[in-house]
């Protein structure tokens, strides 16, 4: 007779399960990495041996770990361990201040990599001024410096001189440089595409090694531990990512579930083969726990830099003039065919989409190839469903697309001081629609877009997503559009069962249920019990993974 004796068992504890049939439950039972029994002590007493390992959780909270469904890995272990790092609402002045600290410390010729300013700035980096200011700081070492979004930069002369940039340089598809209006002279000033011309100049000169990559994969694993993920979504994955990611699994350091995206077209950022001749080479990236199962699409830039597309004009100024709405980066043609063939080939399409019109589109390129292919399985996403014409809003449910909601921004921020200035006040504060969506019916799935957010502390954006107020006191006394709060409940499924849907996991991950993954995380303090206030100070003290502590705080 087989021996049924767990290999763990967690009791004396308060368990979450994010099963709705059964919320609560005192214990848990694990054999092989997979949950065999949850309920109270007679439940799992059955599968309690000898060699069972137990584990008094002496009141705490257990809940599943998180599933992130939107990250940009090796991005965010590049920040971590290589990069300059400071607050989005760091002023101008405390910016040039880091760059001058960290060309003390950095050899002459090396470049300095870091941010993110914040939108709220562009108008203020675009001089000559702001210019030289950087230049001295650096004194002569090359730097950039993303934004808040990731998709602009903000580079120095000396960076400008090694990417070949002068005023005769005309603006690349789909991005622009920015220039002096009396002269022309280019300002340093990166938007979208510009951004890859730089991007491609540190790429090419070797900055970023293997040891490097593969440092930066690992930390990111490990950051992602120790705030309770156990799943998660890379956005664009490059053929380096993808490698990375199998490379960890098949030496079993590959402590959390990994689904990829990879992109149909070369981002502006990224460099190496992308679209049909990516996608060929998926299987070789597949393993236990690396899944290459979506493609990424961008059809449209971010709000603050006016490269988003809008139903209603930006406001108005001396060079886009009075009625630009931006535009999509990829027809409605174009994106039909692209949904249309990863349906064939099984996969779902992660489509980001920071404007209104760019929403509409998507939904459209959908709706036609539901027309044609009828019901799917795949559960396309739109990230980031942020700014939502009112009557696309039930479109979400009724075509069985997901709310990517990343990153952590529907509460006051610079990034959000940045949307007024680009698009009026009384618009910028129609921002993540949420309890509409979810009123609709729309699966809604929760993700950090870390680094674009410093770090992927979900608790930062579940505070943020029930209280709709800046969890670090920022802006304090400021609520965006609170009518659009959710309450705890809701927001924990977000960030677990309907992030696992979304990432087509959910019969894996996502809830504490017999034949499910052993993937818990207990908390310093049970959110439920908790003003909403101090949900973004939770603690995670030990993340489990197959059932094998990943991190433990010390």
């Amino acid at each position: 007779m087989p021996d049924k004796s767990a290999d763990l068992v967690l009791g004396q504890g308060r368990i979450y399960t994010m099963n709705r049939r059964q919320p609560w439950a005192s214990h848990v039972a694990v054999k092989g990495g997979r949950i065999v029994a949850v309920g109270d002590a007679a439940s799992v007493a059955p599968f309690t041996g000898k060699n069972t390992r137990s584990v008094d959780l002496k009141g705490t909270m257990l809940m599943p770990g998180v599933v992130d469904v939107h990250a940009h890995l090796m991005m965010g272990g590049q920040a971590e361990l290589f990069e300059l790092r400071y607050a989005s609402t760091s002023s101008f002045e405390t910016i040039v201040e880091k760059v001058r600290e960290k060309a003390a410390s950095t050899k002459p010729g090396s470049w300095i990599i870091g941010g993110q300013w914040g939108s709220d700035l562009h108008a203020k980096l675009n001089s000559l001024e702001a210019l030289a200011r950087l230049d001295d700081a650096a004194q002569g070492r090359p730097v950039m410096l993303r934004d808040d979004s990731y998709h602009n930069r903000w580079v120095n002369s000396e960076a400008m001189r090694l990417a070949g940039i002068t005023r005769e340089t005309p603006d690349p598809d789909k991005g622009s440089i920015g220039r002096d209006p009396a002269t022309g002279a280019p300002t340093g000033l990166m938007i979208e595409s510009a951004s890859g011309l730089v991007e491609s100049v540190i790429a090419n000169s070797g900055y970023y090694t293997q040891e490097m990559d593969r440092a930066a994969m690992a930390q990111s694993i490990s950051t992602l531990n120790s705030y309770g993920v156990t799943a998660f979504l890379d956005a664009a994955a490059m053929q380096p990512i993808l490698a990375a990611l199998k490379g960890l699994d098949d030496r079993g350091e590959l402590t959390a579930w990994s689904v990829s995206a990879m992109p149909a077209v070369e981002p502006s950022f990224m460099f190496g083969i992308a679209g049909d001749e990516l996608i060929a080479l998926k299987e070789q990236y597949r393993s236990a726990h690396a899944k290459p199962d979506f493609v990424k699409v961008f059809l449209d830039g971010v709000p603050g830099a006016k490269t988003a597309a809008f139903h209603e004009p930006y406001v108005a100024d001396p060079i886009l003039g009075c009625c630009f709405r931006g535009s999509t980066i990829v027809t409605v043609p174009d994106l039909i065919r692209w949904v249309g063939k990863c349906e064939k080939l099984g996969l779902a399409v992660k489509i980001h989409c920071a404007g209104d019109a760019a929403v509409t589109q998507a939904l459209d390129a959908i709706d036609v190839v539901r027309s044609f292919n009828g019901p799917t399985r795949l559960i396309h996403h739109i990230a980031h469903a942020s700014y939502i014409a009112p009557a696309d809003i039930a479109r979400f449910a009724e075509l069985g697309v997901a709310a990517d909601l990343s990153p952590f921004l529907w509460y006051p921020t610079s990034f959000l001081e940045g949307h007024k200035q680009a698009m009026g006040v009384e618009r910028a504060l129609r921002f993540w629609p949420n309890k509409q969506l979810l009123a609709a019916g729309a699966l809604l799935a929760g993700g950090s877009d870390w680094p674009v957010m410093p770090n992927p502390d979900p608790w930062n954006g579940i505070e943020g997503l029930v209280t709709r107020q800046n969890p670090s006191g920022e802006f304090a006394g400021e609520a965006l559009w609170p009518e659009e709060a959710i309450d705890v409940a809701t927001a924990l499924e977000i960030f677990t069962i309907n992030s696992a849907r979304a990432i087509g996991l959910g019969e894996t991950i996502g809830s504490i249920e017999v034949g499910k993954s052993a993937d818990f995380i207990e908390l310093d303090r049970n959110v439920l019990d908790i003003p909403a206030d101090e949900i973004a100070d939770i603690k995670v003290m030990t993340t489990w993974f197959e059932g094998r502590v990943v991190y433990e705080r010390s």
